[in-house]
């Protein structure tokens, strides 16, 4: 019985890995096609009908293409850490709240902080062993804007954590069946969006792999299945950002369309904003970081802090 126990849960583990990949695959196809209507030209439309199958043809021609690497590179962290990066943006997926077959967490949010913060060394490890001046800059910048939101990103997620008192992500649906948290803090769910495209390195902080200045940053460097990898973990992780945004602060994790439906919403405005906004400069995301959402953050988790000491 046992056994059988742990088999399903590493069927259910192996769907919920292939879903996301087909997950992100689409959602490369959304984004070429939403920045391609926001510049008003078509996007990927000639492959099967509408350019459905665009991301499987972009999947076969990178990675049959010749895997090229510098000769002054240090070869073996050079190598490995795209494979870090996305081993890591997948295993957090194991943290998606199902009420059956898959490991639920009691310490759920600690581990998400966890991999998190681990997914800053892979960036800065592909940065540096690649050898290039541009690599090492755009991870440097990235390193510095990842820590920098996590601090947010922390403090924001602690006043979340005030209101379940739980590490558990299942107790989100429980607390929110009356009220979604976006209505009763609002300004803190509006940090946690700009805090978690920071995060994910989208723009309009996007300073890790600044065309104009850096030739495309940390993965200058890579081609074929580095570079796949790599942006893979990137949407991997992007999907992630917004099922978080919709766990904590629109409803939780139930097992409805709803839930897909908003999802996909929170997905599509990170391609939104990626069509819209222009860069911002690299002094102001650290001064909004710091001066910004740190004072906001600690501000609200001492009023509901306060608010909780009350009630109890």
């Amino acid at each position: 019985m046992f056994l059988s126990d742990l088999y399903m849960i590493f069927m259910g583990l192996l769907i919920l890995i292939v879903g996301v990949l087909l997950g992100v695959a689409f959602l490369t196809l959304l984004e070429r096609k939403v920045l391609g209507y926001i510049q008003i030209r078509k996007g990927p439309n000639k492959l099967g009908v509408m350019g459905i199958l665009q991301p499987f043809s972009d999947a076969i021609k990178l990675l049959t293409k010749e895997q090229i690497y510098p000769n002054y590179s240090n070869y073996f962290c050079y190598y490995f850490s795209p494979i870090m990066s996305f081993m890591m943006s997948l295993f957090i997926w194991t943290l998606m709240p199902y009420y059956f077959n898959l490991i639920s967490f009691n310490l759920g949010v600690l581990f998400f902080f966890c991999i998190l913060s681990l997914g800053v060394y892979t960036v800065m490890i592909a940065g540096w062993s690649s050898n290039s001046n541009y690599a090492l800059l755009g991870g440097l910048r990235a390193v510095a804007q990842t820590i920098s939101y996590e601090v947010s990103l922390a403090l924001i997620f602690m006043s979340s954590l005030l209101m379940i008192m739980d590490f558990n992500f299942l107790m989100f649906f429980e607390m929110q069946k009356m009220i979604w948290f976006l209505f009763l803090m609002l300004p803190l769910a509006l940090c946690w969006v700009s805090s978690m495209m920071a995060e994910t390195n989208r723009t309009p902080f996007d300073f890790a792999e600044g065309e104009s200045e850096l030739v495309s940053g940390f993965n200058v460097e890579y081609s074929s299945g580095g570079f796949v990898l790599i942006f893979l973990a990137e949407y991997s992780s992007i999907l992630f950002m917004s099922f978080m945004f919709v766990l904590v602060y629109l409803g939780g994790y139930n097992l409805s369309l709803m839930f897909y439906l908003k999802l996909s919403l929170v997905s599509f405005l990170f391609i939104w904003v990626r069509g819209t906004l222009p860069r911002y400069r690299y002094d102001k995301l650290m001064y909004l970081a710091w001066m910004g959402y740190l004072p906001v953050a600690l501000n609200f988790l001492l009023m509901f802090l306060g608010v909780k000491m009350f009630f109890l």
